[in-house]
């Protein structure tokens, strides 16, 4: 490897191997350029990317970036390059720019290259030129998911291709901002599949059409813009995860669990919640715009996990109308979408009607069409789920939770019926706000633990496993009275440490007792999900839903404690969990080949994602910890009277 020299017009010739010219060493250079050729290829450092070049083909061998630029190295992002029959030459060392020129083995050296590379601190060029002859390759990155969940966010076109611009996300990295200059319309392939370890991104090349074409790969930091975290490091790690939540899915055209996995309705409302907080992605693109094209897919008919589908959900799960009604809100209220509204307003009524319609006993609760009633979950793998989120865990009939969410759906509904000017829309949806508001404490209060339980089933009873994210998120919506809610969160703080979990690293568990099995929807003969073999469901306790540490949810109890003006408890939690974020805690995967969006209490992984766009929800909390005006006004439910 030959590093740390400066040199002019070297030349790199793909099939013959690596050839130097005789050096012209400059000092000044030398101090300047952070560049080097390798045996490999090409490499760039500068503190905010990381990039080698391959000899033979227009390809990354490695990228990484900082969008910090603080020089922090994360991991390489693509896999080996696919692709040869090319040569580079033209590589320009010194000062802070470099350039490679890549041209097939069937073109003459003068003809213009077929692609160049530029690189500088924080940008990188590619640059097609169309020549006569066989057609040029496209630049392809081919991500590899395995290191690092990248994910591409965009708007799609009829095609199926995105359009320009697009803003590419790397978890723990930061963002690449992606332009087009040369080419009207212009538009990339993105590609990914199921459960893949592999998703594509397609740069094509110049045609007789459009000549010559200049993308711009500009590296970005997208976060609020928050009162005094500019020079707190601590916050780093929030600043380089904060678009992780988002994860585009190329073959729904859907934000989803990550980029090839499942698109769940439920989950909409947190990818809307950090959207609305989230600066433009590019010049015309927001990350409502994405929001909104994945609502629109729902609207025209379209699927996801959480709505009915045969063996999943009979009825939609009690919180994916809510998680739409908000997500649409948050589109409207932040997107400015008023003509998105009026153009789809039936649709998006249409889903507070469904919600609505579940409450069969006109006590005000949304039901699920499943009892929740003990011991109706079978031993084999489960052909019904549950009704929320949670779906390992029993929850049905009038579910906590879903119940939370559709308290703030109604107000979020009410005000898209003001905004149109629907006042007998407006009005019955505040009064059935407000109607939920007034029996849910009652209805899901237990006194022998003095705390919210997680479901009441059909049979009337309630079932109380000391749920720490369904007291958080009634507390944080106004649905627990003041003067019960610090008592509720004592208690549960007791209980955690009276269990004795610790590891805020690691999230929190979504409960502190183990689930009976005969509430436990997913049993296996090892426990791995959280249902074991044992009456009390012991063996299963830790794994999975059932009290597994995690991200996900963990930003409600955050919420109600900032909330109770209990700092220093949440700030425990808090920089424990941005400490994790920084080294990339949340994702990946152990020996065994399971992931680490859950874990035990001792650190062994126990998911099976890779990458979980719910574990980065909880950075919704740093906007909360500092006052950020906007999230309170915005993001409580407008019918919170407390």
């Amino acid at each position: 490897m030959i590093e740390r020299r400066a040199f002019l017009k070297t030349t790199i010739a793909g099939a013959a191997g690596l050839m130097i010219a005789p050096p012209l060493f400059d000092e000044q250079a030398f101090a300047d350029a952070p560049a080097s050729v390798t045996e490999d290829g090409f490499r760039f450092t500068s503190g905010s990317i990381v990039a080698e070049l391959s000899k033979n083909a227009p390809e990354f061998a490695e990228l990484n970036v900082d969008s910090l630029g603080k020089g922090k190295r994360g991991a390489n992002i693509v896999q080996p390059p696919s692709m040869a029959g090319f040569t580079a030459s033209g590589v320009e060392l010194g000062g802070k720019a470099h350039r490679i020129e890549y041209r097939s083995i069937d073109q003459s050296p003068t003809d213009p290259p077929a692609w160049s590379v530029e690189l500088s601190d924080k940008r990188i060029q590619l640059t097609t030129e169309w020549c006569p002859g066989p057609m040029t390759a496209p630049f392809v990155f081919h991500f590899d998911l395995a290191k690092c969940h990248s994910t591409v966010l965009g708007i799609f076109n009829g095609n199926g291709n995105l359009r320009l611009p697009a803003l590419v996300h790397l978890p723990g990295q930061g963002s690449i901002r992606l332009t087009a200059d040369g080419a009207q319309g212009a538009s990339v392939g993105y590609r990914s599949e199921r459960r893949s370890t592999v998703a594509t991104l397609t740069l094509p090349a110049a045609t007789s059409a459009s000549k010559r074409i200049a993308y711009s790969l500009e590296i970005a930091a997208i976060y609020p813009r928050l009162p005094d975290i500019e020079g707190d490091t601590r916050f780093d790690a929030f600043k380089r995860n904060w678009l992780n939540v988002l994860q585009l899915n190329p073959e729904t055209r859907a934000l989803s669990n990550n980029t090839a996995s499942t698109s769940c309705a439920f989950c909409y409302y947190e990818y809307a919640d950090v959207a609305a907080l989230t600066p433009s992605l590019a010049d015309g693109l927001s990350a409502l715009d994405v929001v909104r094209q994945t609502l629109d897919r729902i609207l025209a008919g379209g699927t996801a996990y959480g709505l009915p589908a045969p063996g999943n959900f009979p009825t939609a799960a009690s919180d994916t109308f809510p998680s739409m009604l908000i997500a649409a809100a948050n589109c409207v209220r932040e997107g400015h979408s008023d003509v998105w509204l009026a153009a789809n307003y039936s649709g998006i009524r249409g889903w507070a009607e469904s919600m609505l319609a579940t409450d069969i006993n006109g006590d005000g609760l949304v039901k699920y069409s499943v009892s929740g009633n003990s011991g109706i979950w079978p031993d084999s793998f489960p052909k019904v789920r549950p009704s929320n989120w949670w779906d390992t865990i029993g929850f049905g009939y009038e579910d906590a939770y879903a119940n939370a969410l559709a308290y703030r759906a109604l107000g979020n509904m009410a005000m898209l019926a003001a905004r149109l000017e629907k006042h007998e829309d407006e009005i019955r949806y505040k009064a059935a706000a407000e109607k939920l508001r007034n029996i849910f404490y009652k209805n899901f209060f237990d006194p022998t633990t003095g705390v919210l339980g997680g479901w009441r089933s059909a049979d009337g009873e309630l079932h109380d496993y000391y749920f720490l994210w369904v007291n958080g998120i009634a507390i944080h919506y106004g649905l627990v009275p003041r003067s019960q809610a610090n008592s509720i969160m004592d208690i549960l703080m007791a209980k955690m440490k009276a269990v004795g979990y610790d590891q805020f690293n690691m999230g929190l568990p979504g409960n502190l007792i183990t689930v009976a099995l005969k509430d436990y929807v997913h049993k296996d003969p090892d426990g791995h999900h959280g249902g074991g073999v044992l009456p009390d469901n012991s063996d299963g306790f830790q794994n999975y839903e059932n009290g597994g540490a995690t991200g996900c949810f963990a930003f409600f109890t955050l919420a109600a404690l900032y909330d109770l003006g209990r700092k220093a408890e949440a700030d425990k939690i808090l920089f424990a969990m941005l400490g994790e974020y920084d080294r990339g805690g949340f994702e990946g995967r152990g020996a065994k080949g399971r992931s680490n969006d859950w874990r035990r209490w001792d650190g062994t992984p126990m998911g099976y994602e890779g990458f979980l766009t719910d574990n980065y929800y909880t950075l919704m909390a740093v906007p909360l910890r500092q006052s950020e005006t906007r999230w309170i006004e915005g993001l409580r439910p407008e019918t919170n009277l407390t």
